[in-house]
């Protein structure tokens, strides 16, 4: 089931936001009497879920590392029975843009929650959690840097959409709305459509995983055999059926070949290529890494 993707200043309250969506969300579940939302779940991922200490905006590299933290536990739990409330800075444009791609590869919907909190807000808030014992603020420096970073949200953007703007000033989410574009009220369930991109095309023609094997094989063959008779010397044109392999200076080894050969066969397996198509298209491969 959906996405939803907090997004907010420091501070700004997202997950007090979160927790009156679960809070709703769990309602309607408990009192519903479709089996299909019967069923659903809610997880709750957020910094203090996942432990993850609030210095970490402090360097790109440890920023770096949490995202894909936050990123993981997402794709972990993001399946058609489970409702994932992503409560996050998620401050960049590029990360919701990722998150917006993992949710329609499972073919779930997606919606973002801006919390509209003013930065002077945020900012007396943060000063204020410096006096709580258990306030987590954010040091001064990564709290301003925080927010002069932040990507507000675009409903234009088909990331973005849709975008549910919660001011600071009311009292609770829009609840109905986001309920509407996430689970829906007509007993039937939200399915989006992936990327054609993205989508791999399953092998159709006959015998066609045994024709990349064979083939490659075949290419693999003719370089150590002409590696074999011309020993000592520096590279070389090596024909192979009305292909040409341009072997570097450096003639590769066996192990090397093999390795690239495993990889050409990873990257094709699931994708139909025409068998007259293999033995060029594993040529160029070859020769394109040769090349760097």
């Amino acid at each position: 089931m959906p996405l939803i993707l907090l997004s907010g200043y420091p501070k700004s309250g997202k997950t007090h936001r979160s927790q009156q969506l679960i809070d709703n969300f769990s309602t309607r579940i408990a009192n519903s009497d479709e089996p299909r939302t019967k069923r659903l779940k809610i997880e709750h991922i957020s910094d203090d879920t996942l432990d993850l200490d609030r210095n970490v905006y402090a360097t790109a590299r440890a920023e770096k590392d949490a995202r894909a933290t936050l990123t993981s536990a997402i794709k972990r739990t993001l399946t058609r029975d489970t409702i994932v409330i992503a409560d996050g800075l998620n401050y960049i444009k590029g990360f919701r843009y990722q998150l917006y791609c993992d949710a329609k590869a499972v073919q779930t919907p997606n919606c973002v929650v801006h919390v509209g909190t003013p930065g002077e807000k945020c900012r007396e808030f943060n000063d204020a959690a410096k006096l709580a014992t258990d306030g987590r603020p954010y040091e001064a420096e990564v709290f301003e840097n925080l927010v002069f970073r932040y990507e507000e949200p675009n409903g234009m953007s088909r990331w973005d959409a849709p975008l549910f703007t919660v001011p600071f000033d009311d009292e609770e989410p829009p609840f109905d709305a986001i309920w509407e574009a996430m689970v829906g009220s007509d007993g039937q369930s939200k399915v989006v459509r992936p990327n054609a991109a993205t989508v791999l095309k399953p092998a159709t023609e006959q015998d066609y995983l045994y024709e990349l094997d064979k083939t490659t094989s075949e290419v693999i063959a003719a370089i150590t055999t002409w590696a074999s008779d011309h020993q000592g010397e520096a590279g070389g044109e090596v024909k192979v059926e009305g292909s040409v392999v341009e072997l570097p200076t450096n003639v590769p080894s066996l192990p090397q070949l093999q390795r690239l050969r495993r990889q050409f066969t990873q990257l094709n397996r699931q994708h139909t290529l025409g068998k007259g198509r293999i033995r060029q298209l594993f040529v160029d491969y070859l020769n394109d890494s040769f090349q760097r």
